[in-house]
């Protein structure tokens, strides 16, 4: 009876153990590859509960996941200026083609993300020697992670990695180059500035002399309207004289007498030197007749 019971406990204990080694689970952050006695036998991408045979068949697992390769240090590139520049950027990545990926570096994340450096530099370097300071520092940068993203997810295709980006976080210039490039930004500035002062003192000018032009053309036509009307108004005058000399000449001359005798005598200072006897006074004579 004991004899059967530590068999069967045995037996339990057995296929437990066998459970044990048969069943994996696959996370949903994860793949796996089954080997059987160190070849690829299964490639699995979907999560859940998975058995293998034990002992002849063994489980890998990979980060199924975006990683980040994020360089510690800033990498040094030269312009087509022959000037160095300091970059720190970083990639982010994933795995693609599991079987591919494992053949290539043997399943080494640490050999791929040496390769991946090594590709994203060579790539960095070929666009940053194309380029002046200005168009690595503000001019182009977007365009720069954009093509060596492209470059650089083609090269790494063939060993079963995706390149999802590529960011410049920081591009630097070196202290010996930083001030002659602020100075030549400084300079262009300036010549910007110059510029455009010189082309409003310009636009200036011209409203000016547009504006001077009008005001004699305004001036012109309101002097032409102003004799017009004085001339129209003497003829009126004229005409009103003429006709009043006809009906009345006498009234006529008497009216202009008085006219410059007022004009004569406008103020008590005013002196007129005549002879008493002529004709300007003969109103005054005929005056002094009548009241006798």
């Amino acid at each position: 009876m004991n004899n059967r019971l530590g068999i069967s406990l045995a037996a339990a204990a057995g296929v437990l153990l066998l459970v044990s080694l048969s069943a994996f689970t696959v996370d949903q952050r994860e793949r796996a590859i089954v080997f059987q006695l160190g070849e690829i036998k299964e490639i699995i991408e979907k999560p859940g509960l998975r058995f293998k045979w034990p002992l002849i068949q063994n489980v890998r697992y990979f980060d199924n996941r975006i990683l980040t390769l994020d360089t510690p240090d800033a990498e040094r590139f030269i312009t087509s200026e022959k000037k160095n520049v300091l970059v720190d950027s970083f990639v982010k990545w994933r795995i693609q083609d599991l079987k591919q990926y494992y053949i290539s570096v043997q399943g080494d994340e640490g050999r791929a993300q040496t390769q991946l450096n090594q590709t994203v530099k060579a790539a960095l370097q070929d666009e940053f020697s194309k380029r002046t300071v200005h168009d690595v520092i503000s001019g182009e940068r977007d365009k720069i992670m954009q093509v060596v993203r492209e470059k650089v997810d083609e090269d790494l295709k063939k060993i079963g990695m995706q390149i999802v980006d590529v960011r410049l976080k920081r591009v630097d210039l070196l202290p010996e180059v930083s001030e002659s490039v602020y100075r030549r930004m400084d300079a262009e500035r300036k010549s910007v500035a110059a510029e455009l002062r010189s082309q409003g003192f310009s636009e200036a000018e011209k409203m000016r002399a547009e504006a001077d032009r009008r005001r004699e053309i305004i001036i012109a036509e309101a002097y032409r309207d102003a004799q017009r009307v004085r001339g129209e108004g003497d003829a009126r005058a004229a005409a009103i004289y003429a006709r009043a000399f006809n009906e009345n000449p006498e009234f006529f001359a008497f009216y202009r007498s008085l006219e410059a005798y007022r004009a004569s005598f406008k103020n008590r200072s005013d002196v007129l030197v005549l002879d008493p006897n002529s004709e300007f006074f003969r109103y005054f004579r005929n005056m002094g007749k009548g009241g006798k």
